[in-house]
């Protein structure tokens, strides 16, 4: 289990831009993130298969497309529970706090993708201990129910 991709925007409901490293913030998120902030959706995960999958269906898209912060491999997020907590390299630690989201109408990344799969596939956590993490770094899930 380990982040493929680290990705942010600094305006909701678009596109995130791959970056090489990401500061999470204790109780804030991901810095210069728009989703960051007092709140439980703080840092969103999506599997790189989900993303894989979505380009065999035809849709022409890569890491960030879906508006997801990290993109990570040998995860299956519908079966992490929430109220675990996960290790992100060495020194942060995220909880799940939501799975999915409902889509109240077709958002901008709908129609710049042809899809949006994070309402169904996404997973969202808060920041409980803040670091540094990259491409590369291994998750483990260390607690939770």
């Amino acid at each position: 289990m380990k982040i493929v991709s680290v990705a942010v925007s600094k305006k909701k409901g678009t596109r995130k831009k791959i970056v090489k490293e990401a500061l999470l913030i204790q109780d804030h998120g991901i810095e210069g993130d728009a989703h960051a902030g007092p709140w439980h959706r703080q840092v969103s995960f999506l599997a790189a298969e989900s993303i894989e999958k979505a380009r065999r269906q035809g849709l022409e898209v890569t890491f960030g497309d879906f508006a997801e912060n990290i993109a990570t491999s040998g995860i299956a997020w519908e079966e992490v529970p929430l109220g675990a907590q996960l290790r992100l390299g060495d020194s942060v630690l995220v909880e799940v706090t939501q799975i999915g989201k409902e889509c109240h109408n077709r958002c901008a990344i709908y129609y710049m993708a042809g899809d949006c799969i994070m309402p169904k596939e996404g997973i969202f956590a808060r920041v409980l201990e803040g670091g540094t993490i990259r491409p590369g770094d291994m998750i483990r899930i260390e607690g939770g129910p």
